[in-house]
């Protein structure tokens, strides 16, 4: 029996019969005798950046980790350090079993460098321990960039023990990138897999040959569905997800004024007194202020429009926002919108009005900067 072929790029397997299925590829591209095949998905995301989607839903997903509790192995935890909350997999302690997972903080080129790295470890193994991971050990990284990833391949030698490795996250975390930088430091060779902006490139389960007769694993990303990256479009999504160092923006607000994210979400200034609030969004995100009392009627006129993502063309279609009412209560605060940001309160006293469209995560934690 033929082994079966599977996509460079996103490790479905290939199939020649249906177009809308996952891994399929044109015969000719088959009859060419490549060594490395890549399905039609992957190659309209590489050379068009479109993406097509996929019927695989979360139950696929939670299948294929299931094999990791299944055998001795690392697990190496990729979640965005932009988007920490909302990248994390509340499930993975059972998923790992008693298996080490060593905890990775990406995209970490995209903080402020006055960041204190240090204390950013520290504040990644509080908050990994209060949402109830005990890792092996913390790591801060860019895939994109390079960016520690000396230090984060060494640590994996080290904790892995000769054993299999595997690589797991939510969508859009960046560990494709993340993988693809590992394969360029050992091997010379780059953009192996197919990395995108979208949720769910990652299609099965890509296996890489390590020394000792070991393989790396890169699993799908299991799909946050309270991120704001699932409610808009693919344009869109563009302007929200930072691709460089995010420039901090404070606006100092009395009582009754309200800020805009674009149209995706809305932060209402209650109580509390003249104070300074800094924000943490992607720097091509639009922040609009305005009073409180003139926020819906604008928010009718102008969504799509002045208050932009969603665009135009799918403002009809966006969810409306739902209030939710918030106290500052300790000092260095944030009110992070998971998948798009966040606001820092430095003082307690504030009281607020959130808005975000039902399902995307609002809450509040201790101050990540």
């Amino acid at each position: 029996m033929e082994p079966q072929l599977r996509c460079i790029g996103c490790g479905a397997a290939i199939q020649v019969e249906d177009p809308k299925k996952a891994g399929y590829a044109p015969k000719s591209v088959l009859e060419k005798e490549a060594e490395e095949i890549i399905c039609q998905r992957c190659f309209r995301l590489k050379h068009y950046n479109e993406v097509q989607d996929v019927p695989l839903d979360d139950h696929d997903f939670l299948q294929m980790l299931h094999r990791i509790g299944e055998s001795k192995a690392l697990v190496v935890y990729i979640v965005d350090i932009f988007d920490f909350n909302g990248s994390w997999i509340p499930g993975l302690p059972r998923f790992a079993a008693d298996n080490p997972i060593l905890l990775v903080g990406n995209k970490a080129d995209l903080l402020p460098r006055s960041v204190n790295y240090p204390k950013l470890l520290q504040w990644m193994r509080r908050m990994a321990e209060e949402l109830g991971l005990r890792p092996i050990d913390v790591r801060l990284a860019s895939a994109a960039k390079g960016i520690g990833m000396a230090g984060v391949i060494e640590a994996i030698d080290r904790y892995r023990e000769d054993g299999d490795v595997y690589v797991v996250g939510c969508t859009n975390v960046g560990k494709s990138t993340f993988i693809n930088r590992i394969i360029e430091e050992a091997t010379g060779k780059g953009n192996v897999i197919t990395t995108s902006y979208f949720p769910g490139t990652t299609l099965d389960m890509i296996e890489i040959p390590l020394e000792g007769g070991a393989s790396l694993y890169d699993t799908p990303g299991i799909i946050n569905h309270h991120q704001m990256a699932h409610f808009v479009d693919a344009r869109d999504l563009k302007i929200i997800t930072p691709k460089r160092e995010i420039h901090p923006r404070v606006y100092q607000l009395n009582e009754g004024q309200t800020l805009f994210f674009g149209g995706l979400a809305r932060l209402d200034y209650v109580k509390g007194g003249r104070r300074p609030f800094v924000c943490y969004v992607a720097n091509d995100l639009t922040i609009h202020r305005t009073k409180r009392e003139k926020a819906d009627s604008l928010y009718a006129n102008q969504l799509g429009n002045l208050l932009a993502p969603p665009s135009k063309r799918y403002a009809d279609e966006f969810p409306p926002l739902v209030p939710r009412t918030l106290s500052v209560k300790e000092r260095k605060t944030d009110i992070v919108f998971s998948g798009l940001g966040w606001v820092t309160c430095n003082d307690p006293g504030a009281q607020l009005v959130v808005h975000a469209p039902k399902g995307v995560d609002v809450f509040i934690r201790q101050s990540l900067i």
